[in-house]
């Protein structure tokens, strides 16, 4: 829109105010507006040499509009290059334009300066006689300050004489297709469009339909024992705990043996080989082999264990869902099998462990006994303790004795002389009665040759025999600890300690819920989008450095 009254047909018509300014007055407006558009192309250079390709004609517009100044944003786009009609008669003198300091344009000196008006010359915008006006055009930059009004009448642009002064560069045109937008829309229909095209064409036309079977379970274990625990203080023969055997259990689903074991009894590879054919992504291609099997079997049987709770949650897929059920229910049976081996595996240590403990302890206890023996039969002595007890009863029956002697002695001598055969006689006996009791004296702690045939003293009889006794009671306590450890161990053996407990049955399923179309294809878009975006992005940091 122009900033004055759309121009009129006919002869041009001056304004009051312009017809009474002076003709020098007249100049240096024409100057001021020259060196204004001057300033602006100037800076409008500068930013196209500095801008990004891409960025280019905004640059140039938003540089072209500061250095206007606040002037040149309220009028608008710049003008395009001031041109002289023809002279209406004779030649038009050349004006050189007066510049303030404050307005000289930053651009080299060697540049035209823009057609102004002389005397005598028709300006631009003004209507020459006879011709059609045409559409109003953009106004252009004003001088700041109190704006001159009057009609404003445009007409058809002519070139004329030119004054010496910095020339006006035209304005940025409009945006054109280049290169480089072609190969980011080339790259975008070949990296995105079409990987997306055909993963969503894929799963909407091509994918078959697949089935799922859930089943949930946990391996238990009993709490509290038997009585016969306290025996010995043997506890927890069986070992492990409960997220032990969860572990165990989760390794077990995702094992090639249970992967060879359920292919023979569901004959898995035939199922998701059938559908090969019509579905080459989500089947199993033919013939396949164990270890390819095992591979697939990690697509199709999804296992979630949560360490915390042991709680195992299993989802098999299969393109029908009987096949998937079946398959589900089998690894829950093998699954069973394999908790219950652990129990007699445990059971069996226990009762091994048990029975060896018992064996052991009664090989040590005979080896007590018969050492006992031996000594009995070789000493001639069945309970040393009891032999001294005798011993010691002749000593002091001896001792009594002599006792007895020496006071019959001492009654003769009083009543006879000593020529007395009574005297003698009982001098006599007390001398053998002292004698027996030297003898048996000697042999609490000498050889007794008639005791043993090697001559041994009875001290060491008794350490030895006391020796052997001690031998036999460690070797009974030991055999009645490990008659006590196998009565536990039987007792774990009639009891299941481990057991399956399920709280999801596997299921059959009524609908197909797999492949998941919309989350696939969503997904797709969004990493095929960031992985474009980053290629571009890396492109043009290369680009712009080199």
């Amino acid at each position: 829109m122009s900033n004055g009254p759309r121009a009129q047909n006919g002869p041009p018509q001056a304004s009051p105010q312009a017809r009474g300014q002076r003709p020098g007055q007249r100049r240096r407006q024409a100057a001021d507006e020259a060196a204004r558009n001057a300033a602006r192309n100037a800076a409008e250079d500068a930013a196209a040499e500095t801008a990004v390709e891409t960025g280019a004609e905004t640059a140039a517009e938003t540089a072209a509009e500061t250095a206007a100044g606040p002037a040149g944003r309220r009028a608008g786009p710049a003008r395009k290059p001031l041109q002289l009609s023809e002279p209406a008669a004779g030649p038009a003198p050349r004006i050189q334009p007066v510049i303030r300091p404050d307005q000289a344009p930053d651009h080299p000196p060697n540049r035209q300066a823009p057609d102004v008006q002389a005397p005598g010359v028709q300006a631009p915008g003004v209507q020459a006689p006879g011709v059609q006006a045409p559409n109003p055009q953009v106004p252009g930059p004003q001088k700041p300050g109190p704006q001159k009004t009057g009609p404003q009448k445009t007409g058809p642009q002519t070139p004329g004489p030119q004054a010496d002064g910095p020339a006006v560069r035209k304005p940025a045109g409009p945006m054109r297709m280049r290169r480089r937008h072609l190969g980011l829309i080339v790259s975008f229909l070949l990296l995105v469009a079409l990987p997306f095209a055909l993963i969503t064409g894929y799963l909407w036309l091509v994918a078959e339909d697949r089935y799922s079977s859930v089943t949930g379970f946990t391996v238990r274990q009993e709490e509290g024992g038997a009585a016969t625990e306290l025996l010995g203080g043997l506890t927890q023969l069986t070992g492990g705990s409960a997220s032990a055997d969860g572990n165990i259990l989760y390794e077990f689903i995702r094992s090639q043996s249970l992967v060879r074991s359920v292919n023979a009894q569901v004959g898995m590879d035939a199922h998701f080989a059938e559908y090969w054919s019509s579905d080459p992504v989500f089947a199993l291609w033919p013939d396949p082999s164990i270890e390819d099997l095992e591979w697939y079997w990690h697509r199709v049987v999804r296992v979630n264990f949560d360490s915390g709770s042991g709680l195992i949650e299993l989802r098999v897929l299969a393109f029908e869902p009987d096949v998937a059920q079946a398959i589900a229910s089998e690894i829950l049976a093998r699954s069973q099998d394999m908790i219950n081996a652990l129990n007699e595996q445990a059971r069996e240590d226990a009762m091994r462990y048990a029975r060896a403990d018992l064996e052991e302890a009664l090989s040590r206890l005979k080896t007590a006994r018969e050492a006992l023996t031996s000594f009995r039969t070789r000493t001639q002595i069945v309970d040393p303790e009891a032999d001294i007890q005798g011993r010691m009863g002749v000593m002091n029956n001896l001792q009594q004795q002599l006792a007895e002697a020496l006071i019959e002695y001492d009654l003769l001598r009083e009543t006879t002389n000593d020529g007395d055969p009574r005297v003698t006689q009982a001098r006599r006996r007390i001398e053998v009665i002292r004698e027996r009791i030297v003898d048996e004296r000697q042999s609490f702690a000498a050889d007794d040759p008639g005791t043993s045939s090697r001559n041994e003293d009875y001290p060491s009889l008794i350490a030895e025999y006391e020796g052997l006794v001690v031998d036999r009671e460690y070797a009974e306590e030991t055999y009645r600890a490990a008659l006590t450890a196998v009565d536990l161990a039987r007792a774990k053996a009639n009891r299941q300690s481990r057991y399956l407990a399920t709280f999801i049955e596997p299921t059959l399923a009524e609908d197909a819920e797999y492949p998941q179309r919309l989350t696939i294809s969503g997904l797709a878009l969004v990493f095929l989008l960031m992985g474009w975006s980053v290629m571009m992005l890396i492109y043009y940091s290369i680009r712009d450095r080199a």
